[in-house]
Parts: structure tokens; sequence; C-alpha cells
């Protein structure tokens, strides 16, 4: 099952193309103030609330599950229940780099509380396309495996 936190992911629509060309069925989990259309994907709704997309995705994961999600507690929890984890742009996380990416966001939030500008997100491109999808691909046939 691939699951996607739905809240601000881009590129739904090739994931969507890749569980459907592999046969992978997929859950895009969103709250009542996003709207998307799927052919393929299974969507859940839920109330719009602190924490209500990422508590209803945390909740159905089971293992061998891929988690699609920008959001590191959702990283964190997935990992713990054996789910592998990929960032929209392509970047896996591992029980081995998940501490680094929660180290780095640290450091970045007492930063900002001091003023101090942190790096810019930058601009999608379609590399990060090209890496989710390759990425998604290999997941999927480890999973088979």
């Amino acid at each position: 099952m691939i699951r996607v936190d739905g809240d601000g992911c881009p590129d739904i629509k090739i994931i969507e193309k890749v569980a459907r060309d592999y046969h992978v069925p997929m859950k895009i989990y969103i709250d009542t103030s996003h709207l998307i259309n799927c052919d393929y994907a299974t969507i859940i709704i839920v109330d719009t609330g602190a924490q209500s997309v990422d508590i209803k995705l945390e909740n159905e994961i089971v293992p061998k599950d891929i988690v699609i999600t920008q959001d590191y507690g959702v990283a964190v929890v997935a990992l713990s229940k054996d789910a592998y984890v990929l960032h929209p742009n392509g970047i896996e996380y591992t029980n081995y780099n998940i501490l680094e990416f929660l180290e780095n966001r640290h450091r970045n939030i007492k930063l900002r509380r001091r003023g101090i500008k942190t790096s810019k997100v930058k601009k999608r491109t379609k590399k990060d396309t090209m890496v989710l999808k390759e990425t998604l691909v290999k997941l999927i046939k480890k999973c088979g495996e």
C-alpha cells in the first residue's frame, strides 16, 4: 500500500501513475480544506484540525507500506512501524538518516527564534520528480521481493 500525506504533496499524479502501473493500492490522506481528484487512488478525507491528517495516516500504517510525506513526525512513526518512507523530493527516510533531519530542523528553529534567517526551501525541479519516481519504483520492487 502506498499512503500519501496529501497536504501539500506535489506530483500526486506521478505517484498515482506508478501505483497503477505496478498494481499497488494507494490512499491519499487530506483534510476538508483540500480537494484532490484521482482516478486510481482512494481519497481519505478527515476533518480540518491540528494534525488530523497525520493522526489518521499514522494509525493506518502497517509494515512494508510506502509512506510519502514531508512531515518528520509522520516519518518517524512510519519508520517505527517498519514502513518505507519517502519525502516528495525522492529522498528515502531511514532509521539511519532521520535523526539528522530532525537535528537540522531543531537547529533551524533555534536560529529563527534568534532572528537568524535559515535557508529557503528550494523550488521543485524536474529532477526532484524523476528521483521521486525512481525511488518509489525501487521501493515497490523491494516490497515485492
